[in-house]
């Protein structure tokens, strides 16, 4: 990208973050890569040693708890791809802290908004959503899938209080006060709203998802129970979800909510496709009743009718569980 600005990716050491810094290396950007820590080495070598990383990529740390922190990063930056959020929201049980957590998300984008606002170079804004700003509906049956058009219901979440309620609350409320400030500051921005994202990974350790994906191989009990209670949801490689970013970055046409998401999500179904790939192991098949939140699918057809190809959409679920457990079984970490 010979003569362009550099872009800025949030919450860079993460499962997405790092493989989206790696996708736009590897496309030649000037990466700006924030951290909360540049110092500890634990947690950023694997950006370091990304292909174009000595050249193209430098740390900048910022807090999302610090109104301002991300002036520095973002100031001559011609696009930002905000990914960073707290998926701790996902493993509450009960609302308490919950106001701190969902005041950091909501706090969080509008402060990297503002620099956005002060740069004065931005072209593009891009936020990470998520499905759960769409899906969370109390009469799904109006439905024949979820769309771009469909925004989850909060008091519903609340009253609910199904798995993930405190993540689509604050993802939700984020995303809205987002589009709020774009459309009073003149801001380009684009949302990407994925499903539950697995596949390969370079960060040195796992995340929420790698864990859920992975938990009926290591039956690990609270992992499983986190893949329970995402059963009905979508599923979608991360390096597709990375690719999509960088597409509606680069694309002029785009414009507004795109869900990212190709295979379905049946625990049931990818318990069957991993005792076919893992014979040796006592893959769980038996897992009670499950909870019917995610009921229908959520479309990805804007995406597809914009351009976007899913380089990984011939595999199933199961598969994009089979990478994964690879990738860790190759890092040790199972």
């Amino acid at each position: 990208m010979e003569g362009k600005m550099p872009v800025c990716v949030t919450g860079a050491s993460g499962y997405i973050g790092s493989w989206l810094v790696k996708r736009l290396l590897e496309r030649g950007y000037h990466v700006r890569a924030t951290v909360r820590d540049p110092g500890n080495k634990k947690k950023v070598n694997h950006l370091l040693g990304l292909p174009n990383a000595s050249t193209n990529l430098s740390l900048w740390k910022a807090d999302l708890t610090e109104e301002g922190s991300f002036d520095d990063a973002i100031q001559g930056c011609e696009g930002v791809f905000h990914v960073a959020t707290p998926m701790e929201l996902l493993l509450l049980k009960d609302n308490a802290g919950m106001d701190e957590i969902k005041s950091t998300t909501v706090n969080g984008i509008l402060s990297i908004m503002k620099s956005c606002s002060k740069a004065k170079t931005l072209k593009r804004f891009i936020y990470t959503a998520s499905v759960y700003t769409v899906a969370m509906q109390p009469e799904p049956s109006l439905f024949d899938e979820y769309t771009e058009d469909n925004w989850s219901d909060v008091d519903f979440c609340f009253d609910r209080k199904m798995f993930g309620w405190m993540y689509a609350i604050a993802k939700t409320s984020a995303e809205k006060a987002g589009w709020k400030y774009a459309e009073e500051n003149g801001i380009d921005m684009v949302t990407v709203h994925p499903a539950l994202v697995v596949g390969h990974f370079i960060t040195p350790c796992t995340s929420f998802s790698i864990d859920a994906a992975t938990s009926l191989y290591t039956q690990d009990e609270v992992a499983m129970g986190s893949l329970k209670g995402l059963h009905g949801i979508t599923a979608v490689h991360v390096d597709d979800v990375c690719n999509a970013h960088i597409y509606l970055f680069e694309n002029p046409l785009a414009k507004g909510r795109y869900i990212c998401s190709s295979q379905s999500f049946n625990i049931s179904d990818i318990a069957h496709s991993l005792s076919l790939k893992y014979p040796s192991i006592d893959i769980p098949n038996k897992f009670g009743v499950l909870d019917k939140t995610f009921a229908l699918p959520c479309s990805s057809k804007k995406l597809v009718d914009l351009g976007f190809k899913f380089a990984h959409e011939h595999k199933d679920a199961g598969d994009l569980c089979a990478e994964t457990i690879e990738s860790c079984k190759d890092k040790g970490l199972i």
